[in-house]
């Protein structure tokens, strides 16, 4: 009884600490660099919501600063980090539907992407994340492609023998099957990778390639065009009881910079390709192209991979699967 009371004592005490301060501060952890896309989308969620003047203080923290890049889904679920910008995939280990969001071939083109976010498959997905405490801001789509440390990578004979880095569970299983040997980690972490020699080949998003110079590293870049295997879902998340602690003021506050910031991740998202196609050619990189037949053929072992055991190993994973086919 003694013990309890002295928690409610400095529960209270924190509270009054809170109020003193005049403003709730919200935490919000990254793994990008300051100059990375979603960090940007994140400061201007955080400047929104300053000028609105409704008491309320987004802290960032990037750069991996405060959790791992794969470990900050978990805390954010259980209220011990308030939002983050996160690739949900790399919590498909929680929650296996989420490997759905990173499905080699699923999605193609970021307008594409952007009909699936409003789509009766985000719903879904985002009934799961209310499982877990958790719910969308921002929502937002990358586009990617691979980059190879010693020759070009298009199709699926190029990764036979590579020691490859792929960014969730969906494409290691295709590259695996196209005869690449796998190495997870995060895209933060591919530098020194490919520096120490611990890799030959990755994929991520265009904005990683460039924001953690990848170009320093590789001979050969791949990027997203016309034709993009690689789109990975990278939302804007919240701990569903944290935003609903806010009061009303600060709730629509909230919303209305999210909405602001998704527009503008949308637009900036389809500039990255073409953007980090500049970087890596100024720094020397050879860039090379996938055609339309390199990309079907990369599906079709998708298909007997990735599809197959997502379909396989998810309790409701075709439905999800036929709800995300359906978005055209």
């Amino acid at each position: 009884m003694k013990t309890n009371l002295l928690t409610a004592a400095a529960s209270a005490a924190v509270m009054i600490m809170a109020n003193a301060s005049g403003a709730t501060e919200l935490r919000l952890s990254h793994q990008w660099s300051n100059k990375d896309v979603r960090h940007q989308v994140a400061q201007m969620v955080a400047d929104d919501v300053a000028a609105a003047d409704v008491d309320l203080e987004i802290k960032i923290f990037g750069s991996k600063s405060l959790f791992k890049p794969r470990e900050q889904y978990k805390p954010l679920s259980r209220g011990q980090l308030d939002m983050t910008v996160f690739p949900l995939s790399y919590a498909g280990g929680q929650q296996p539907a989420y490997n759905l969001t990173l499905m080699p071939g699923l999605v193609k083109n970021h307008d594409h992407a952007a009909r699936l976010n409003e789509s009766p498959f985000m719903e879904a997905i985002e009934a799961k994340m209310a499982e877990d405490d958790v719910m969308v801001l921002v929502h937002g789509y990358l586009a990617g492609g691979f980059a190879g440390k010693d020759k070009c990578i298009t199709k699926p004979e190029d990764v036979q023998g590579l020691q490859t880095r792929a960014a969730g569970k969906a494409f290691e299983q295709m590259l695996a099957g196209a005869g690449a040997s796998i190495a997870s980690m995060a895209s933060s972490e591919i530098y020194n990778a490919m520096q120490t020699g611990v890799l030959n080949a990755a994929n991520t998003s265009s904005s990683s390639f460039v924001s953690y110079r990848i170009y320093e590293q590789v001979a050969c870049y791949t990027p997203a065009s016309d034709v993009a295997l690689w789109f990975m879902y990278q939302p804007l998340l919240m701990n569903k009881s944290a935003f609903e602690g806010l009061n009303e003021a600060q709730q629509e506050a909230l919303l209305a910079a999210a909405a602001k910031a998704e527009a503008f991740y949308l637009e900036e998202a389809k500039k990255q390709d073409a953007a980090s196609v500049e970087v890596f050619r100024d720094a020397g990189v050879e860039i090379a192209e996938m055609t339309p037949e390199d990309f079907e053929a990369w599906r079709a072992i998708a298909m007997d991979t990735s599809y197959k055991s997502f379909v396989e190993s998810v309790p409701d994973g075709q439905d999800l699967l036929d709800k995300a086919l359906a978005v055209e």
